[in-house]
């Protein structure tokens, strides 16, 4: 009777784990589909709405005056490369350095623990206070709106996510790593920067990328510091335009030809940073397999 018992019960057990097993990989596939279907939807919307208004004349032109047809955003594309670039010469660095000190030169002291809760309460205070700040720390002394504030902002901005990405994916570097390096008389510094970031340098870089493409689209601390232009502007000390504000204007506005233009330059915006982060990540993969063989 036993012998008869005890084969059913390992079937028993077979299809339990099969059962099991089967959910939980079917849960993970719908947690994945749940997280991805929201940008596949905005992105396929975009494309839906603003496809038809993409034209060389969008790369290449600057936005028309009030009721004539066409115009692009070409402007505000240059606006927008000027102030991230400025916004991420001044966040990236700065984050890099605060995330290095957390992690290797100031543990358990009372000044890493007060950067560390400065960078969770500046995450996550309001882009639109943020702009507010800079405008009465940088615009209203300067006397006029300007691109270098407006990359004040989007850099301030950045520097809380890159300190802490960059702080947690040092602590996951194996103590062994900074142990060798010192055993064989390498300075301590030396051994931070060329071994243990070089190590974290694919979680260093995700975060940039996550920070990067967090303030690319903010359009609230530019109102109060790029102000926006409607002409070609490099100059940093001038007013300059940008994708964000100029899809804000256009969406507000009562004309159905700037918001087909608000459309496009939404879905020009998303390709660029998916271009972007992409970009970067290849080029980061290939450095890191280079490095390993």
């Amino acid at each position: 009777m036993e012998e008869h018992i005890l084969p059913t019960e390992h079937k028993l057990k077979a299809r339990i784990r099969t059962l099991t097993d089967g959910l939980a990989t079917g849960l993970a596939v719908l947690s994945t589909l749940l997280v991805v279907a929201p940008l596949v939807a905005i992105f396929i919307y975009l494309v839906y709405k603003g496809a038809s208004s993409l034209s060389w004349a969008f790369f290449t032109d600057v936005p028309k005056p009030v009721g004539e047809a066409g115009g692009g955003m070409a402007n505000a594309i240059a606006g927008s490369a000027i102030l991230l670039a400025v916004g991420s010469l001044i966040g990236i660095p700065v984050g890099i350095s605060g995330g290095i000190f957390l992690a290797e030169f100031g543990r358990g002291t009372k000044l890493a623990n007060a950067v560390r809760f400065t960078a969770d309460v500046l995450n996550g205070v309001p882009s639109i206070v943020m702009g507010i700040a800079v405008y009465s720390l940088v615009v209203v002394p300067q006397g006029h709106f300007s691109a270098f504030s407006g990359g004040v902002a989007l850099g301030i901005m950045m520097i809380p996510t890159v300190c802490r990405t960059t702080e947690e994916m040092l602590l996951m570097v194996p103590n062994a790593v900074r142990e060798a390096a010192l055993a064989l008389g390498v300075p301590n510094w030396r051994s931070v920067l060329a071994i243990t970031v070089r190590t974290a340098s694919s979680g260093i870089i995700t975060g940039c990328m996550l920070a990067f493409a967090r303030v690319a689209g903010e359009t609230a601390p530019l109102i109060f510091t790029a102000f926006g232009n409607v002409g070609w502007s490099s100059r940093l000390d001038e007013p300059i335009a940008a994708l964000p504000l100029q899809i804000y204007v256009y969406a507000l506005s009562p004309y159905d030809d700037w918001h087909r233009l608000a459309w496009a330059g939404a879905l020009v915006l998303i390709v660029l940073i998916v271009l972007a982060v992409s970009l970067v990540r290849y080029v980061t993969s290939r450095g890191v397999l280079k490095g390993a063989s």
